[in-house]
């Protein structure tokens, strides 16, 4: 990968984002990544940087649901932030949940790009690197 991008793993699930970050890394997948552990600590993050697009991360993985302020939550107050974040940020919901609600109103949120159910396996994020690269190399 020319470009490792940075990351951004917003999950309360400590040994799930251990193993994200291990996997990115052995990789080579990542440039930076960074992890959050609710939502509101990683939008508070996005405020703070609004204007530091090499602070902001390319891609986020985001877990539905965590405590304090969960996936859904997380997305209704990015979405009016975004239009002042200086980068197109590719952003998957990531959850264990197979529930068919989750998965349609996950879908149904135009900035999520797609719902992926953990365990992530490292092929999948190979796949999910090289289609934001690809994508990135077309502009």
């Amino acid at each position: 990968m020319d470009n490792p991008f940075n990351i951004c793993i917003i999950d309360d699930d400590d040994i799930y984002q251990f193993t994200v970050i291990k996997t990115l890394e052995s990789l080579n997948l990542a440039q930076k990544i960074i992890g959050f552990s609710d939502g509101e600590e990683a939008l508070n993050f996005f405020i703070e940087n609004l204007n530091k697009s090499a602070e902001l991360p390319d891609v986020v993985l985001l877990d539905i649901n965590m405590p304090i302020m969960d996936g859904f939550q997380f997305m209704e107050e990015y979405v009016k932030i975004k239009p002042k974040v200086g980068k197109i940020i590719t952003i998957y919901m990531v959850s264990s949940s197979v529930d068919p609600v989750d998965i349609e109103k996950a879908k149904s949120i135009s900035d999520v790009s797609d719902y992926i159910i953990k365990p992530i396996k490292p092929g999948e994020l190979k796949s999910i690197m090289d289609s934001i690269e690809k994508k990135a190399n077309l502009k």
